[in-house]
This record gives structure tokens, C-alpha cells and sequence, in this order.
């Protein structure tokens, strides 16, 4: 099996080979920063019709999270293209962040169409370094379909537990490697992660980031696993849940 798997990881890298030379040329990396968010704006309309009941449920309690000052700080990393800013509750006050500085002109439709929040900053940054942001000044982190192309999603839970006040929450919505080694999915991803990886910003489909969030320090944490309505794609397994500090 191993085998086949590498003849078709071979086959579809050959299909893709243009986007390959480039990336040997170091010119792939700038070309996919200005072209992703292009396509995360199409992508992010198609999923949030898919998962907007879990998304609803997701965020149904944050409310329930915010701090002493009454008002609800909220911190979403790898904001991309504002997707989850309907999905926030009158009043919030948002704070963005993103490794990609490409992303504004679509997060700037985002927060005009949701007048409902409070939108305090942009901040173009890494996940795995949030110094920008001080210590336990936010009472909720969002996370959503991010993990799957930080380089260490241990380092960004470190910055999401530091940034986070005692007792605040963090979110996450995630696709994740498939559970079933004899599914096809899981066929399907190990064939496709190769090339995927490269095209689409470095998302990983073999990702197990529930094992990173068990090992991590949070207090309480409320995971499980879902299979998003997307039928044979190679991102339907899922995680959703809270974490708190």
C-alpha cells in the first residue's frame, strides 16, 4: 500500500510540477501569500454555508467568558478573511491577527459588513509570536482551520495560554488527520498532502492537533471529533471545542 501511495504522490506532484520548479526557486512562497486570500475568500463563503450550525453552537457561549471589564475582549488568530465575525456577539471588542498582510483588504469587507462589532486592530504577525499582544489582556482566543499550516501548533498554544486572562477560553475549529487508517479519506489524504501542502500555504492534512491540545496546560477542555458535511473530502474529520485557562 505504501507503495501505491507514493506512485500517486508522485503522479499528482507531476501534474502540479510548474507550481514545484517554482517553489525551487524560491518564488513559489511570495506568489501563494498575494493568491491565498483570494482563495480563502471563495472557499470561506462555501464552508460557512456547510458549518454554520456548528459554527453557531461553537460560539454559542462566549458570552459566558467575558471578563471583569463587561465587555467581551476577544483575540482571533489567523483571522484570514473575517469568516467567524457574524458568528461574534453584539459588542465584542475584536482584535485580528494574521501572518498574512494580503488578507486586509478582504478582513476590511468583513468588518464593514458586521457593524456589530467593535474591531480594535490588525496585527500582521505569527501565531507561534504574539508579542504584540500582553499577557492576559484577552478573555477568548479563536482559532479556526489554522493549525493545519502553523509550523508549531505547541508554540501557539504557549502564546494562547499567555495571552489569555485566568479563566478565559479558547476556541478552536479545525480539520485534522483522519482516525480511520482504512478509510479512504485517510487513503486520500496521505496521497494528496505532498502537493497540497505546497499549493495551499503549507495546510497540512495529517495534522493531530487534538494530541496537542490534550498535552497542553489549559484547566478544562471540551473536545470532539465531527465529520464535517463535506462528503469524501480530504478535510471532513474535524475537532471543535473550547479550552479554559
Amino acid at each position: 500500500m505504501s507503495l501505491l501511495i507514493l506512485i500517486l504522490q508522485v503522479s499528482i506532484a507531476l501534474l502540479a510540477l510548474p507550481v514545484y520548479v517554482f517553489d525551487f526557486f524560491g518564488l513559489w512562497k511570495s506568489v501563494s501569500q498575494r493568491i491565498f486570500p483570494y482563495i480563502m475568500a471563495k472557499f470561506s463563503v462555501i464552508y460557512n454555508k456547510k458549518m454554520e450550525s456548528v459554527k453557531k453552537d461553537l460560539f454559542d457561549n462566549l458570552c459566558d467568558f467575558t471578563g471583569p471589564s463587561g465587555e467581551l475582549t476577544l483575540l482571533e488568530i489567523g483571522c484570514g478573511t473575517g469568516a467567524n465575525f457574524k458568528f461574534y456577539p453584539r459588542g465584542c471588542r475584536v482584535t485580528c491577527l494574521d501572518c498574512n498582510p494580503n488578507f486586509q483588504t478582504f478582513l476590511s469587507k468583513s468588518q464593514a459588513e458586521n457593524d456589530h462589532l467593535k474591531f480594535e486592530r490588525f496585527l500582521v504577525a505569527a501565531a507561534e509570536n504574539m508579542s504584540q499582544v500582553a499577557d492576559g489582556s484577552v478573555d477568548v482566543v479563536v482559532c479556526t482551520l489554522l493549525a493545519c499550516s502553523v509550523t508549531s501548533i505547541q508554540k501557539v498554544l504557549k502564546e494562547v495560554l499567555r495571552v489569555l486572562r485566568k479563566g478565559g477560553a479558547f476556541y478552536f475549529l479545525e480539520h485534522v488527520a483522519s482516525t480511520d487508517e482504512s478509510s479512504w479519506i485517510c487513503f486520500f489524504q496521505k496521497i494528496l498532502n505532498p502537493t497540497w501542502k505546497l499549493i495551499l500555504d503549507g495546510c497540512d492534512l495529517r495534522k493531530n492537533t487534538w494530541k496537542d491540545l490534550e498535552g497542553a496546560k489549559f484547566s478544562q477542555l471540551k473536545l470532539r471529533h465531527i465529520k464535517a458535511p463535506m462528503k469524501n473530502n480530504p478535510i471532513s474529520p474535524h475537532i471543535t471545542g473550547y479550552a479554559v485557562k
